[in-house]
């Protein structure tokens, strides 16, 4: 059922082909509780919400000294060649839990911490929080694609992802480009 380490290794050539200035919103998912997918075709991004109808303000975060949501967190993104390379089929790329699946080249050296994105009428800014597979990627994908993606390599290009905050509310829909503009205030 799930692809052997070396099944995936073969598809980073591919991988490593994403857009590396403006991509495209392939879908987007909002998790409304523990557990629960929702596909959406259209979002808000809010400033002290993230995704609205998420639970990522909700739920909070067990790194956070509070419990409290990570301010670093509000959104995850995923490249969508490589959640098509580990899912196998569309409908299993919103059991990774991310909110935004984007063809867009999210390596550190393309998107280092800071850099802002524009989606839709919203930007958004990559940050520094990483972002790796856990125990729940690995029950869903198996251990090679865990192993795949927090591999060395893997790490090098960010192949589970990156989290961005909202900066500038807005809309954005599946389908929207995702153009990098640049470093932020924050950014290095």
């Amino acid at each position: 059922m799930h692809l052997s380490l070396k099944e995936l290794e073969d598809g980073l050539d591919f991988i490593k082909q994403s857009p590396k200035e403006n991509g495209k919103v392939e879908h987007i998912v909002c998790r409304p509780e523990v557990g629960t997918r929702r596909d959406l075709e259209a979002g808000e991004l809010d400033l002290k919400l993230g995704l609205v109808g998420d639970n990522w303000k909700t739920r909070g975060n067990r790194k956070t000294p509070d419990g409290a949501a990570h301010p670093d967190t509000q959104l995850n993104l995923m490249n969508s060649r490589v959640i098509e390379l580990i899912a196998k089929t569309r409908d299993r790329w919103k059991l990774a839990g991310d909110q935004l699946y984007v063809d867009l080249d999210l390596s550190p050296d393309n998107l280092p911490p800071g850099t802002e994105l524009a989606i839709g009428d919203a930007i958004i800014q990559v940050t520094a929080e990483p972002h790796l597979g856990c125990k729940k990627f690995m029950e869903r994908y198996g251990k090679d694609a865990t192993v795949f993606v927090n591999s060395k390599q893997g790490k090098a290009i960010n192949l589970r992802g990156v989290n961005a905050k909202v900066i500038k509310p807005g809309h954005v829909r599946t389908g929207d480009v995702i153009r990098k503009i640049g470093l932020g205030d924050s950014g290095n």
